[in-house]
């Protein structure tokens, strides 16, 4: 697939949602650290159900510092691998006491110092929380439309963002990601996709495939 090609059907797409925006509900940087954390092999309406009796009590990292691990670990339960999440909560917290004066760092660099925090959360955090876009938060709904679209045909995550990069310029980075994961769950779903009724079609080559089986 050409440049222009991947820039037109992320238009369509832009077009088709033209509300699509992060799921996660935060106010400050640190709540919005804290969601992409939990959300881990954990759905947004999950931890959208669980973050506000949190931050009601709890939306500093010096709050955090106090909690109890066994109590914040209670409270993240409905979120998964609570034991893990919270342990890297409670050491992120600390470290940016520490080292940042008690405010999320705004830079790639800083951000993948934290506990927890891998490519796809800075990436996440430096666009919704900072409007500072430095790439691609590949989840599951990004790498299955860029592989079945074939934008890549990469399985890990980093290796995937980075054939995303070489096709779209950094004007784009803060629509992919949003437009994306609303088509991967109204349409491109992971079973049974709904190929018929996809406004990109004509660029997929998940598609182009299933056509050439049919006919030959």
């Amino acid at each position: 697939m050409t440049k222009s090609e991947a820039i037109k059907l992320l238009m369509i797409l832009k077009r088709t949602y033209p509300d699509a925006k992060c799921s996660l509900d935060f106010s400050t940087p640190f709540e919005m650290l804290i969601a992409v954390i939990l959300s881990a092999q954990c759905t947004d309406e999950r931890v959208n159900k669980t973050t506000p009796a949190i931050f009601s009590k709890y939306s500093t990292p010096e709050d955090f510092i106090k909690i109890p691990l066994e109590t914040l670990e209670e409270l993240i339960h409905p979120c998964g691998f609570y034991k893990n999440k919270a342990m890297n909560i409670k050491k992120t917290a600390q470290k940016i006491v520490n080292d940042f004066g008690s405010n999320v760092p705004d830079t790639m660099s800083e951000l993948l110092t934290l506990p927890g925090v891998g490519r796809k959360t800075a990436n996440v955090v430096m666009l919704e929380a900072f409007n500072k876009p430095q790439g691609i938060a590949v989840d599951t709904h990004v790498k299955r439309l860029s592989n079945r679209i074939g934008l890549s045909n990469k399985k890990q995550p980093e290796k995937i963002e980075e054939d995303l990069l070489k096709i779209f310029p950094n004007e784009y980075f803060k629509d992919i990601n949003h437009v994306f994961i609303y088509h991967g769950r109204a349409v491109c779903t992971a079973r049974l996709p709904k190929c018929e009724n996809c406004v990109i079609n004509k660029f997929c080559e998940y598609e182009n495939m299933k056509k050439r089986n049919i006919y030959n």
